[in-house]
């Protein structure tokens, strides 16, 4: 019989762990692997600068312009997407405590 007052049971998944035990698991195994790495830079340069390729094919998807002016536009294009990020943040805050 369902009773409406009762605690949810967790659902668990196949590997028998809940969602929230997955969770913690993933954040310890995080912390760890950033615990042990000495040089943040280098672990994470290939995605960094896969990020900015993303821009620099917005901004020049033929690859004609000269690399330096390419990188400098690829940056701006960067820096207005943080920005539209930032302002649709800080919408969705606005939105938050309006309601």
């Amino acid at each position: 019989m369902f009773d409406p007052t009762a605690e949810p049971r967790e659902s668990r998944t196949e590997s028998g762990l809940t969602p929230q035990q997955r969770k913690r698991r993933a954040r310890i195994a995080a912390h760890a692997s950033w615990a042990a790495t000495a040089n943040r830079a280098a672990r994470t340069a290939s995605g960094t600068q896969a990020f900015l390729r993303r821009f620099e094919r917005q901004v020049d998807p033929d690859n004609t312009l000269p690399e330096d002016v390419r990188t400098a536009m690829a940056l701006h294009a960067r820096t207005a997407y943080m920005l539209q990020l930032a302002e649709k943040s800080a919408a969705a805050r606005r939105r938050k405590r309006a309601s």
